[in-house]
C-alpha cells in the first residue's frame, strides 16, 4: 500500500512572526531557512502547513 507523504521547506525565517506559527514550524521539525522535512500526509500536517503556508512550500511525493 502506497503511504502518500509531502516534503515542506521552509524558505522564510520564522525570526518576528506570530510566536503560534513558530511553534507550528518547531513542531514540524523545521528551524533554519533550507530545512527540508517528510512527513505523512494527515489532516493534521495539512493543518499545521496551512496555518504557515506564507513560509513554507510544499511538494507532494508519493512513497
Amino acid at each position: 500500500m502506497e503511504s502518500k507523504q509531502i516534503r515542506i521547506k521552509l524558505i522564510k525565517s520564522a525570526f518576528g512572526r506570530v510566536p503560534k506559527h513558530r511553534k507550528t514550524l518547531a513542531a514540524l521539525g523545521l528551524r533554519r531557512i533550507d530545512d527540508v522535512v517528510v512527513k505523512n500526509d494527515t489532516p493534521v500536517i495539512r493543518g499545521m502547513v496551512n496555518s504557515v503556508c506564507y513560509l513554507v512550500e510544499v511538494k507532494n511525493e508519493v512513497k
